[in-house]
């Protein structure tokens, strides 16, 4: 009577189960091995016992090969239907003579209980599974099916160590071990391991809600080694120490490079290594050509990994770069121009051009007597080459260095002036006039201190949106600027040109660079994109502000052109680099103004200058960004309902249309607020003010740009000023000297 019951109530339990699951969700099914109860109920006294299995023991059920009993582990031993009996050790399917092995070679196993460590044993058409020696349950037996031996998944998982999924998408049952994947469908020949379709010996099927598959799809893709003896199949699941490693750097130089070795071991149990041996490991190689290196581990069980082996190719060693330049003669007048030509070689074609140096490098000498000129070059390794050279220059004068510069000066370098004497030079008119052109500048608070909304203002037509800001948060940031459509109606939005630059920590820097892009964009129209915002609907523009994180104390400006066809309100935003813009939006805080930097909107921004006139046969200037014979535009800052004026008048771009400049022009770039750095747009060209660095002041003169000796010519200059420089700055307009022979 007691065996009965307990017997119904395990199998209840095991239904139960099984039923909630669908039978596609083949892992599942099994049910789960740490969860499985069975109540034994007494006439009297009731007691419990908990077994990790949800199917009854074998024992209680009265057969060895009970199909439905689970994984329950029983350490040697099976469990009694009364508690109280003492626990017996199972005899084992007597084994036969064993059987050719089909995959490696282990040692015979005299019985199951002195298989060894590692050793996993499955009965055949048996539910008996050894593991070290000791028994546990499947729950469904090993069958042989069309000469095919299956075994469950489940049993799979508990005894090997696989972890199991089902891919309710695809209706595959997926088993993972050490990083491979094998996927499995039901009543399919094919399995895929680690993608690659292969296929088995016979269909993965279901058994009464358990999953079966071909033992040797296992083995093999796994790489598990096993044998047959009689009725058992034994399965070797010692894992070898795994050991691999990298070298580093890339290029390898005999004699020359110390080798990094960085080592990737890995222990089945996850213990330390015990040991571990090289072959062919050298720190510097001493010779070039191929190295074999091998590196093995062993574990704490005595075990040794495979070798992995590395074969290195080692360079010869690497040649300095060869340092050589030459110049156009040996011997020069006063004044006269120096052709310099550099010669530098290199074995591998790898001289680093960002670290060539020159000493005493003129464009002209202006005392008579020897000058040295010395050349450094570098290769991409570090090492250098040095030459020097020694030319003559006579007592014979060609020109004055105040005729020399002005003639010679490369395009966005400078030479020295007297910046005191600039402020005399006539100011040249021009017609004024400007094109419909809405300015909505974001520069204040430029110092950021907390997330918020820093500027937000509507705007239809032709809209340009200047935002330079610093994050001072002391967190990491990202800038948007946002287009809202308060409209009922669909609004489109044509972005034209677009500059950004940051984030950098020099506010100079960035701005230079956004306003080159600017330039550039302009030229090549690849910025250009329709966007359509629906009503009510809040949408990110010009995603080169938003695409970096702000970093602490780095600074951002962004120069964008756009037109819409109906008012859009745009909102720029500083918000932490994790958060939701769009959904920010009402919440955020809108910042005041920090007091010293500016922003508003300034309608009429886009400003033409023209000079039909002769200009350039005497010195003249034309300043910008002075409030004074260029005033700034005035404007208003909705969010604090003030009147703004544009101090420098930022984010303004000229047009400046010059019909006849004289022959023998130079027009060079002088700036009169202070250090200036950024780029002015000559006859289409974008020229850096200055190459490689900044006007530092008054004295400084950078060359744009020289007409023709004979006739006038048109010039057409646009510029707009570069964010985190200083204005006012002048535009002058000179005679060259006279060239010589």
């Amino acid at each position: 009577m007691k065996f009965k019951k307990s017997f119904l109530v395990a199998v209840l339990a095991s239904t139960q189960i099984a039923a909630a699951f669908p039978a596609s969700q083949a892992f599942a099914a099994e049910g789960d091995a740490e969860t499985g109860i069975v109540q034994d109920v007494y006439d009297n006294a009731p007691n419990t016992y908990t077994v990790p299995s949800i199917n009854p023991d074998p024992a209680a059920a009265g057969t060895e090969d009970q199909t439905g009993a689970d994984d329950a582990a029983v350490d040697g031993t099976t469990p009694s239907a009364d508690p109280a009996a003492t626990p017996t050790t199972p005899a084992p399917a007597a084994p036969a003579k064993p059987a050719a092995p089909t995959a490696s070679q282990p040692s015979v196993v005299a019985d199951v209980y002195s298989a060894g460590p590692d050793k996993l044993i499955f009965m055949m058409n048996s539910n008996q599974i050894y593991r070290d020696g000791k028994l546990y349950y499947s729950n469904q037996p090993m069958t042989v099916k069309n000469g095919v031996s299956y075994v469950s998944v489940r049993a799979l998982v508990e005894r090997v160590g696989l972890t199991l999924t089902y891919d309710s998408k695809t209706k595959e049952t997926v088993m993972k071990k050490d990083g491979k994947e094998l996927r499995f469908t039901t009543d399919s020949k094919y399995y895929t391991v680690d993608g690659v379709r292969t296929l088995m010996k016979g269909p993965a099927y279901q058994q009464k809600n358990v999953f079966m598959v071909p033992l040797t799809s296992i083995t093999a893709a796994l790489n598990i080694p096993y044998t047959v003896q009689g009725k058992m199949v034994i399965m070797d699941l010692q894992v070898k120490p795994t050991a691999s490693f990298t070298v580093s750097p890339t290029a390898i130089y005999a004699t020359q490079t110390t080798v990094q070795y960085t080592t990737k071991t890995k222990t089945s149990d996850g213990g330390p290594v015990a040991d571990e041996r090289w072959t062919g490991r050298e720190d510097v190689f001493a010779e070039a050509g191929a190295h074999v290196v091998t590196y093995q581990i062993m574990d704490s069980k005595g075990q040794w990994s495979d070798p992995y082996t590395v074969t290195i190719n080692v360079l010869p060693p690497n040649q300095p770069p060869v340092a050589m330049f030459t110049t156009n003669s040996e011997s020069y007048r006063m004044g006269e121009a120096i052709g310099y030509t550099d010669m530098s070689t290199d074995d591998e074609n790898a001289i680093d051009a960002s670290k060539t140096q020159w000493v005493n490098k003129e464009l002209a000498f202006f005392t008579p007597g020897p000058q040295t000129i010395t050349l450094t070059v570098t290769d991409k390794h570090g090492a250098t080459g040095t030459y020097s050279k020694t030319i003559n220059i006579t007592n014979e004068t060609l020109y004055t260095a105040e005729q020399f510069y002005p003639l010679f000066t490369p395009i966005g370098d400078s030479f020295n002036i007297n910046g005191a004497e600039i402020p005399t030079w006539q100011t040249m008119t021009s017609e004024v006039s400007s094109e419909p052109v809405r300015l909505i500048r974001s520069n204040s608070p430029e110092r950021t201190l907390s997330e918020g909304i820093v500027y937000q203002e509507t705007a239809n037509g032709p809209t340009r949106i200047m935002v330079h800001h610093l994050n001072e948060t002391g967190k990491r940031v990202k800038m948007y600027v946002i287009a809202t459509n308060t409209n009922a109606t669909p609004a489109t939005l044509n972005i034209q040109d677009v500059g950004f630059g940051g984030p950098n920590p020099y506010a100079t820097a960035a701005g230079k660079v956004s306003i080159d892009r600017y330039y550039k964009s302009i030229q090549s129209g690849t910025d250009a994109q329709t966007i359509v915002v629906q009503p009510g609907q809040s949408q990110i523009i010009f995603n080169q502000l938003n695409a970096t994180t702000i970093k602490p104390d780095n600074v951002i400006s962004l120069y964008g052109d756009l037109v819409s066809d109906s008012n859009i309100q745009y909102t720029v935003m500083m918000v932490d680099e994790n958060a939701d813009p769009i959904a920010s939006m009402a919440t955020l805080p809108k910042l005041d103004r920090d007091g010293i930097h500016n922003r508003g909107t300034y309608d009429n921004a886009t400003r033409i200058m023209h000079v039909p006139g002769l200009i350039g046969n005497s010195n003249v200037r034309i300043p910008l960004g002075d409030n004074n014979s260029d005033p700034n535009l005035t404007g208003t800052d909705p969010m604090s309902m003030t009147e703004a004026s544009n101090a420098g008048n930022f984010g303004v771009l000229y047009k400046i249309k010059l019909d006849m400049v004289a022959p023998n022009t130079l027009i060079s770039f002088n700036a009169r607020g202070g250090r200036y750095s950024g780029y002015i747009f000559v006859n289409g060209v974008s020229t850096a003010i200055k190459n490689n660095g900044a006007a530092t002041s008054a004295n400084d003169n950078v060359v744009l740009y020289r007409t023709r000796a004979l006739d006038t010519e048109s010039v057409e200059i646009w510029f707009t000023a570069a964010p985190g420089s200083n204005l006012p700055v002048n535009l002058l307009f000179s005679q060259l000297p006279a060239k010589k022979q």
